[in-house]
Protein backbone atom coordinates (compact mmCIF):
# COMPACT_ATOMS: atom_id res chain seq x y z
CA UNK A 1 0.00 0.00 0.00
CA UNK A 2 2.84 2.40 0.82
CA UNK A 3 4.49 1.68 -2.53
CA UNK A 4 1.24 2.40 -4.38
CA UNK A 5 0.80 5.71 -2.56
CA UNK A 6 4.37 6.68 -3.39
CA UNK A 7 3.79 5.77 -7.05
CA UNK A 8 0.81 8.07 -7.52
CA UNK A 9 2.58 10.88 -5.69
CA UNK A 10 5.54 10.54 -8.05
CA UNK A 11 3.33 10.71 -11.15
CA UNK A 12 1.23 13.57 -9.75
CA UNK A 13 4.40 15.52 -8.95
CA UNK A 14 5.74 14.91 -12.46
CA UNK A 15 2.41 16.05 -13.87
CA UNK A 16 2.48 19.32 -11.94
CA UNK A 17 6.07 20.00 -12.98
CA UNK A 18 5.59 19.07 -16.64
CA UNK A 19 2.31 20.94 -17.13
CA UNK A 20 3.42 23.88 -15.01
CA UNK A 21 6.62 24.37 -17.02
CA UNK A 22 4.84 23.71 -20.33
CA UNK A 23 2.20 26.34 -19.55
CA UNK A 24 4.82 28.98 -18.78
CA UNK A 25 7.01 28.35 -21.84
CA UNK A 26 4.45 27.20 -24.44
CA UNK A 27 4.05 30.65 -26.01
CA UNK A 28 7.79 31.25 -26.52
CA UNK A 29 8.08 29.76 -30.06
CA UNK A 30 5.44 32.23 -31.25
CA UNK A 31 6.56 35.26 -29.25
CA UNK A 32 10.30 34.82 -29.92
CA UNK A 33 10.34 33.47 -33.47
CA UNK A 34 6.89 34.24 -34.86
CA UNK A 35 6.19 30.53 -35.22
CA UNK A 36 2.58 29.97 -36.39
CA UNK A 37 0.16 28.71 -33.74
CA UNK A 38 -1.11 26.12 -36.19
CA UNK A 39 2.39 24.68 -36.56
CA UNK A 40 2.69 24.47 -32.79
CA UNK A 41 -0.54 22.45 -32.78
CA UNK A 42 0.72 20.12 -35.52
CA UNK A 43 3.92 19.38 -33.62
CA UNK A 44 1.91 18.81 -30.41
CA UNK A 45 -0.37 16.30 -32.15
CA UNK A 46 2.62 14.20 -33.20
CA UNK A 47 4.26 14.37 -29.77
CA UNK A 48 1.11 12.71 -28.42
CA UNK A 49 2.23 9.52 -30.17
CA UNK A 50 5.05 9.13 -27.65
CA UNK A 51 2.93 8.83 -24.47
CA UNK A 52 0.23 6.97 -26.45
CA UNK A 53 2.73 4.18 -27.09
CA UNK A 54 3.38 3.80 -23.37
CA UNK A 55 -0.31 4.18 -22.48
CA UNK A 56 -1.29 1.29 -24.76
CA UNK A 57 1.49 -1.04 -23.63
CA UNK A 58 -0.10 -3.88 -21.72
CA UNK A 59 -3.62 -2.53 -22.34
CA UNK A 60 -6.13 -4.08 -24.73
CA UNK A 61 -7.43 -1.56 -27.24
CA UNK A 62 -11.20 -1.50 -26.80
CA UNK A 63 -12.76 -1.88 -30.27
CA UNK A 64 -16.38 -1.39 -29.21
CA UNK A 65 -18.27 1.39 -31.04
CA UNK A 66 -19.11 3.07 -27.73
CA UNK A 67 -15.40 3.30 -26.93
CA UNK A 68 -14.76 4.93 -30.31
CA UNK A 69 -17.65 7.41 -29.90
CA UNK A 70 -16.69 8.65 -26.44
CA UNK A 71 -12.99 8.43 -27.22
CA UNK A 72 -13.42 10.63 -30.29
CA UNK A 73 -15.68 13.05 -28.41
CA UNK A 74 -13.08 13.36 -25.66
CA UNK A 75 -10.27 13.63 -28.16
CA UNK A 76 -11.86 16.20 -30.48
CA UNK A 77 -12.93 18.51 -27.63
CA UNK A 78 -9.45 18.21 -26.12
CA UNK A 79 -7.61 18.72 -29.41
CA UNK A 80 -9.91 21.58 -30.43
CA UNK A 81 -9.17 23.24 -27.10
CA UNK A 82 -5.45 22.82 -27.71
CA UNK A 83 -5.73 24.44 -31.14
CA UNK A 84 -7.46 27.46 -29.60
CA UNK A 85 -5.08 27.53 -26.63
CA UNK A 86 -2.05 28.20 -28.80
CA UNK A 87 -3.87 31.15 -30.37
CA UNK A 88 -4.92 32.45 -26.96
CA UNK A 89 -1.35 32.27 -25.66
CA UNK A 90 -0.19 34.40 -28.56
CA UNK A 91 -2.80 37.04 -27.68
CA UNK A 92 -2.64 37.14 -23.87
CA UNK A 93 -0.54 36.26 -20.81
CA UNK A 94 -0.35 32.69 -19.56
CA UNK A 95 -0.77 33.81 -15.94
CA UNK A 96 -4.31 34.98 -16.77
CA UNK A 97 -5.27 32.41 -19.40
CA UNK A 98 -4.57 29.27 -17.36
CA UNK A 99 -6.69 30.30 -14.35
CA UNK A 100 -9.67 30.67 -16.71
CA UNK A 101 -8.93 27.34 -18.39
CA UNK A 102 -8.63 25.68 -14.97
CA UNK A 103 -12.33 26.41 -14.43
CA UNK A 104 -13.22 23.52 -16.76
CA UNK A 105 -14.54 21.36 -13.85
CA UNK A 106 -17.43 23.83 -13.65
CA UNK A 107 -18.53 22.73 -17.12
CA UNK A 108 -18.02 19.05 -16.30
CA UNK A 109 -20.22 19.21 -13.21
CA UNK A 110 -22.90 21.30 -14.91
CA UNK A 111 -23.06 18.81 -17.79
CA UNK A 112 -23.44 15.99 -15.27
CA UNK A 113 -26.30 17.87 -13.61
CA UNK A 114 -28.12 18.61 -16.88
CA UNK A 115 -27.46 15.43 -18.86
CA UNK A 116 -27.18 12.83 -16.10
CA UNK A 117 -29.65 14.40 -13.67
CA UNK A 118 -27.03 14.49 -10.94
CA UNK A 119 -27.54 16.75 -7.94
CA UNK A 120 -25.11 19.60 -7.41
CA UNK A 121 -23.64 19.95 -3.93
CA UNK A 122 -23.24 23.13 -1.90
CA UNK A 123 -19.48 23.21 -2.37
CA UNK A 124 -20.02 23.01 -6.12
CA UNK A 125 -22.40 25.98 -5.95
CA UNK A 126 -19.72 27.97 -4.12
CA UNK A 127 -17.24 26.92 -6.78
CA UNK A 128 -19.55 28.12 -9.58
CA UNK A 129 -20.02 31.50 -7.89
CA UNK A 130 -16.26 31.87 -7.41
CA UNK A 131 -15.69 30.91 -11.05
CA UNK A 132 -18.15 33.49 -12.35
CA UNK A 133 -16.62 36.17 -10.13
CA UNK A 134 -13.15 35.21 -11.36
CA UNK A 135 -14.14 35.57 -15.02
CA UNK A 136 -15.62 39.01 -14.34
CA UNK A 137 -12.48 40.17 -12.51
CA UNK A 138 -10.12 38.74 -15.12
CA UNK A 139 -12.06 40.51 -17.87
CA UNK A 140 -11.24 43.95 -16.39
CA UNK A 141 -8.49 45.56 -18.54
CA UNK A 142 -5.11 46.55 -17.18
CA UNK A 143 -4.25 43.31 -15.42
CA UNK A 144 -0.49 43.35 -15.86
CA UNK A 145 1.97 45.12 -18.08
CA UNK A 146 -0.80 46.87 -19.97
CA UNK A 147 0.17 45.53 -23.39
CA UNK A 148 -1.84 42.39 -23.98
CA UNK A 149 -4.07 41.77 -20.97
CA UNK A 150 -7.22 43.19 -22.59
CA UNK A 151 -6.98 41.41 -25.98
CA UNK A 152 -9.18 38.67 -27.47
CA UNK A 153 -7.66 35.98 -25.25
CA UNK A 154 -10.54 35.91 -22.75
CA UNK A 155 -13.27 34.64 -25.14
CA UNK A 156 -10.83 32.02 -26.42
CA UNK A 157 -9.95 30.96 -22.86
CA UNK A 158 -13.65 30.58 -22.03
CA UNK A 159 -14.24 28.43 -25.12
CA UNK A 160 -11.23 26.29 -24.17
CA UNK A 161 -12.62 25.97 -20.66
CA UNK A 162 -15.95 24.73 -22.07
CA UNK A 163 -14.23 22.32 -24.47
CA UNK A 164 -12.00 20.77 -21.81
CA UNK A 165 -14.89 20.58 -19.35
CA UNK A 166 -16.86 18.63 -21.96
CA UNK A 167 -13.80 16.46 -22.59
CA UNK A 168 -13.65 15.45 -18.93
CA UNK A 169 -17.37 14.60 -19.04
CA UNK A 170 -16.88 12.35 -22.06
CA UNK A 171 -13.85 10.70 -20.41
CA UNK A 172 -15.96 9.99 -17.35
CA UNK A 173 -18.71 8.44 -19.48
CA UNK A 174 -16.15 6.26 -21.24
CA UNK A 175 -14.73 5.10 -17.90
CA UNK A 176 -18.23 4.29 -16.59
CA UNK A 177 -18.79 2.15 -19.68
CA UNK A 178 -15.63 0.16 -18.95
CA UNK A 179 -13.32 1.75 -21.50
CA UNK A 180 -9.73 1.55 -20.25
CA UNK A 181 -7.48 4.61 -20.02
CA UNK A 182 -5.13 3.39 -22.74
CA UNK A 183 -7.97 3.19 -25.26
CA UNK A 184 -9.28 6.65 -24.37
CA UNK A 185 -5.78 8.13 -24.61
CA UNK A 186 -5.30 6.36 -27.94
CA UNK A 187 -8.46 7.93 -29.35
CA UNK A 188 -7.35 11.29 -27.99
CA UNK A 189 -4.12 10.93 -29.97
CA UNK A 190 -6.01 9.93 -33.10
CA UNK A 191 -8.34 12.90 -32.71
CA UNK A 192 -5.41 15.28 -32.41
CA UNK A 193 -3.96 13.94 -35.66
CA UNK A 194 -7.35 14.19 -37.39
CA UNK A 195 -7.32 17.96 -36.86
CA UNK A 196 -3.86 18.37 -38.41
CA UNK A 197 -5.32 19.08 -41.90
CA UNK A 198 -7.54 21.75 -40.31
CA UNK A 199 -4.52 23.41 -38.71
CA UNK A 200 -2.59 23.12 -41.98
CA UNK A 201 -5.43 24.76 -43.93
CA UNK A 202 -5.65 27.56 -41.36
CA UNK A 203 -1.89 28.12 -41.69
CA UNK A 204 -1.96 28.18 -45.49
CA UNK A 205 1.18 26.11 -46.02
CA UNK A 206 4.55 25.41 -44.47
CA UNK A 207 6.07 28.60 -42.97
CA UNK A 208 9.33 29.73 -44.52
CA UNK A 209 12.35 31.52 -43.09
CA UNK A 210 11.84 30.07 -39.62
CA UNK A 211 15.00 29.29 -37.60
CA UNK A 212 15.50 25.74 -36.41
CA UNK A 213 15.13 26.88 -32.81
CA UNK A 214 11.39 27.46 -33.32
CA UNK A 215 10.35 23.86 -34.10
CA UNK A 216 12.92 22.51 -31.65
CA UNK A 217 11.61 24.64 -28.78
CA UNK A 218 8.04 23.75 -29.78
CA UNK A 219 8.81 20.03 -29.74
CA UNK A 220 10.41 20.22 -26.29
CA UNK A 221 7.55 22.18 -24.72
CA UNK A 222 4.85 20.06 -26.33
CA UNK A 223 6.48 16.82 -25.23
CA UNK A 224 6.07 18.17 -21.71
CA UNK A 225 2.38 18.75 -22.48
CA UNK A 226 1.81 15.28 -23.93
CA UNK A 227 3.79 13.48 -21.20
CA UNK A 228 1.84 15.39 -18.54
CA UNK A 229 -1.39 13.97 -19.92
CA UNK A 230 0.00 10.45 -19.55
CA UNK A 231 1.17 11.19 -16.00
CA UNK A 232 -2.41 12.25 -15.21
CA UNK A 233 -3.73 8.90 -16.40
CA UNK A 234 -1.07 7.04 -14.42
CA UNK A 235 -1.68 9.08 -11.26
CA UNK A 236 -5.45 8.56 -11.42
CA UNK A 237 -5.03 4.81 -11.96
CA UNK A 238 -2.82 4.52 -8.86
CA UNK A 239 -4.22 7.09 -6.43
CA UNK A 240 -7.48 8.40 -5.08
CA UNK A 241 -9.14 10.71 -7.57
CA UNK A 242 -10.41 12.99 -4.79
CA UNK A 243 -6.77 13.74 -3.94
CA UNK A 244 -5.14 13.57 -7.37
CA UNK A 245 -7.68 15.74 -9.23
CA UNK A 246 -7.46 18.84 -6.99
CA UNK A 247 -3.66 18.59 -6.98
CA UNK A 248 -3.47 18.55 -10.77
CA UNK A 249 -6.23 21.12 -11.21
CA UNK A 250 -4.72 23.71 -8.86
CA UNK A 251 -0.98 23.17 -8.49
CA UNK A 252 -0.08 22.98 -12.20
CA UNK A 253 -1.73 26.37 -12.98
CA UNK A 254 -0.12 27.83 -9.85
CA UNK A 255 3.32 26.77 -11.10
CA UNK A 256 2.51 28.21 -14.54
CA UNK A 257 1.42 31.51 -12.97
CA UNK A 258 4.52 31.78 -10.79
CA UNK A 259 6.91 30.95 -13.62
CA UNK A 260 5.11 33.29 -16.04
CA UNK A 261 5.23 36.20 -13.64
CA UNK A 262 8.92 35.57 -13.00
CA UNK A 263 9.86 35.09 -16.66
CA UNK A 264 7.97 38.07 -18.02
CA UNK A 265 8.67 40.21 -14.93
CA UNK A 266 5.16 41.53 -14.60
CA UNK A 267 2.46 41.59 -11.97
CA UNK A 268 -1.32 41.38 -12.36
CA UNK A 269 -3.55 44.16 -11.15
CA UNK A 270 -5.46 43.79 -7.88
CA UNK A 271 -8.52 42.65 -9.84
CA UNK A 272 -6.41 40.16 -11.76
CA UNK A 273 -4.76 38.78 -8.62
CA UNK A 274 -8.11 38.29 -6.89
CA UNK A 275 -9.49 36.72 -10.07
CA UNK A 276 -6.60 34.24 -10.21
CA UNK A 277 -7.17 33.20 -6.59
CA UNK A 278 -10.94 32.84 -7.11
CA UNK A 279 -10.43 30.81 -10.30
CA UNK A 280 -8.07 28.35 -8.61
CA UNK A 281 -10.27 28.13 -5.51
CA UNK A 282 -13.44 27.68 -7.55
CA UNK A 283 -12.00 24.95 -9.75
CA UNK A 284 -10.61 23.11 -6.71
CA UNK A 285 -13.97 23.28 -4.92
CA UNK A 286 -15.75 21.94 -8.00
CA UNK A 287 -13.36 19.00 -8.33
CA UNK A 288 -13.44 18.20 -4.61
CA UNK A 289 -17.24 18.36 -4.49
CA UNK A 290 -17.54 16.20 -7.59
CA UNK A 291 -15.18 13.54 -6.30
CA UNK A 292 -16.77 13.53 -2.83
CA UNK A 293 -20.16 12.95 -4.46
CA UNK A 294 -18.63 10.00 -6.31
CA UNK A 295 -17.19 8.62 -3.06
CA UNK A 296 -20.62 8.88 -1.38
CA UNK A 297 -22.22 7.02 -4.27
CA UNK A 298 -19.59 4.29 -4.05
CA UNK A 299 -20.07 3.98 -0.29
CA UNK A 300 -23.85 3.67 -0.63
CA UNK A 301 -23.40 1.04 -3.33
CA UNK A 302 -21.08 -0.94 -1.06
CA UNK A 303 -23.86 -1.25 1.50
CA UNK A 304 -26.30 -2.73 -0.99
CA UNK A 305 -26.98 -6.43 -1.49
CA UNK A 306 -25.23 -6.57 -4.84
CA UNK A 307 -21.42 -6.68 -4.83
CA UNK A 308 -19.71 -3.28 -5.23
CA UNK A 309 -18.30 -2.28 -8.55
CA UNK A 310 -14.66 -1.44 -8.92
CA UNK A 311 -14.17 2.31 -8.82
CA UNK A 312 -13.01 3.91 -12.04
CA UNK A 313 -11.14 7.13 -12.55
CA UNK A 314 -13.21 9.98 -13.98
Amino acid sequence: MIAVKKNWMIYATLLVVFWGVWGAFSSLPTSLYGYPNEMVYIIWSFTMLIPAYFALRGNRFDRRPVAAVYGLLAGLTGAGGQLLLFQALSDGPAYLIFPVVSLSPVITVLMAVVLLRERIQRLAVVGVVAALAAIVLLSIPGGGDGSNTDGPWLPLAIVICVAWGAQAFFMRKAALLGVNDGTTFGWMTISGLLLVPVAWAMMGGLPGGVPWQAPALTAVTQVLNAAGALFLVMALSRGKAAVVAPVTNALAPVLTIVLSLAIYQTLPSLYGAVGIVLALAGSTLMVYSDERRGDDATASGAGAVSPPREATAP
